[in-house]
């Protein structure tokens, strides 16, 4: 069950990590002009990409220090994603192998 629940948490960091990379993705092709904010397409996905990271990414802003235009936010939450992701592999093959 353990198991379980270590492999879950480990696809939602991963599913989180490529939805900061579209993110990431998406508002470098709107800031050149790629894309544009009037197609209702790219305005829905950026919507909703934004309803998913929002409440992971503002906590960590409101701790970051104010750095100005570049938002370091992102790069924060895919470290800690990938440390929470090794921490559970680590205690999940600790478990196999009956090791602390």
């Amino acid at each position: 069950m353990l198991f379980a629940l270590i492999n879950i948490v480990n696809y939602i960091a991963y599913l989180v990590q490529v939805v900061v990379i579209i993110q990431f993705v998406l508002s470098l092709l709107i800031s050149f002009n790629v894309v544009n904010m009037s197609n209702h397409f790219v305005s829905s996905v950026w919507t909703a990409v934004n309803a998913v990271l929002d409440p992971l990414l503002n906590p960590i802003r409101r701790i970051m220090p104010n750095t100005g235009a570049i938002d370091f936010s992102p790069i924060v939450l895919l470290i800690g994603l990938r440390i929470l992701t090794e921490l559970l592999v680590g205690a999940q093959r600790s478990m196999i192998t009956g090791t602390l």
